[in-house]
């Protein structure tokens, strides 16, 4: 398992330091080389991964933040599967949000919640670009998810992916400053969220990337959501924040666009992703249902379990 002693210090030749110019431009390089959707891992079954799948999807992981899976056996008892899979891979520390069963894996299908709030992730209607648990405070930041597919939809429900380092990428060959005002403590704040009368959020400020001190490693916090943000006003912050979304309007050769189908799923370091509209046609068995489950840590490097 990886260390869980925090960094004391971020180290100066960080590629996320702004003066570690040399490191950037390597860094870099190296992250724009890699082109294309990953080659899809295959697993024969999901909760008794083996050490070669294991190495595989973390080994994609370290490098491209994310990697699709395919699951060749049976799928039964999802969620348990779904925990011992994470498990298996290194991640432990899994949330229990407001929507999760109790396993804390979450069946996203469309259905009511229970709760006062309408929540996008369960209706048939667009979702925008985020990163999950943007809402969360800055002690229980999600820095990794999965998703699993048990059935698409009639129709619709494409979702694209886009590495947050890359937006990174894209934001300081822009203007450095914008990583800046990002990196402020106050850089966006979400409202609080009230449930059948009682607060169960207050509102929560933080910054859009943020570097872990667990292992220096860049952290992205988002929603292109205009209604559920509140941008620091600042013309620094807002001119970025204008650019990320210019930049999902007009797109990006690193964007990829995907559909699952059943059996298949995503692991994810928490990058940025949104999915489309789609259309269930229960008649014939086409209820859109993913499983998901989210972490408060980032999948670790392949040498590390």
């Amino acid at each position: 398992m990886p260390s869980t002693q925090p960094l004391t210090t971020i180290p100066t030749r960080s590629p996320f330091v702004l003066s570690a110019d040399d490191e950037y431009q390597a860094w870099r390089r190296t992250k724009l080389a890699a082109t294309g959707l990953p080659d899809m891992v295959k697993i024969d079954t999901l909760g008794e991964l083996s050490s070669a799948e294991r190495k595989r999807l973390l080994l994609t992981c370290e490098h491209r933040n994310f990697v699709p899976f395919q699951v060749r056996g049976a799928l039964d008892d999802i969620e348990e599967q779904l925990r011992a899979f994470g498990r298996r891979i290194g991640l432990l520390e899994i949330d229990q949000n407001l929507c999760a069963e109790d396993s804390g894996v979450t069946a996203i299908t469309v259905k009511e919640t229970a709760t006062d709030n309408i929540y996008i992730p369960y209706t048939n209607r667009p979702l925008g670009w985020h990163t999950d648990g943007y809402y969360n405070a800055t002690d229980h930041q999600i820095r990794a998810w999965l998703l699993l597919c048990a059935q698409p939809a009639s129709e619709g429900g494409e979702s694209e992916l886009f590495d947050h380092e890359v937006a990174y990428i894209r934001i300081r060959d822009e203007n450095p400053e914008w990583i800046k005002a990002l990196m402020a403590s106050d850089a966006f704040t979400i409202p609080s969220n009230t449930e059948h009368g009682e607060e169960i959020r207050p509102d929560h400020s933080g910054p859009v990337f943020s570097l872990s001190p667990q292992d220096g490693s860049l952290h992205m916090r988002y929603s292109a959501r205009q209604r559920n943000v509140i941008w620091k006003d600042d013309p620094l912050t807002r001119d970025a924040a204008a650019f990320l979304l210019d930049l999902f309007k007009y797109g990006d050769d690193h964007i990829f666009r995907y559909r699952l189908q059943a059996g298949e799923g995503v692991i994810s370091n928490n990058i940025l992703h949104r999915r489309d509209g789609f259309r269930d046609d229960p008649t014939i068995g086409a209820k859109r249902l993913v499983y998901r489950a989210r972490y408060f840590q980032r999948l670790p490097k392949a040498e590390e379990t």
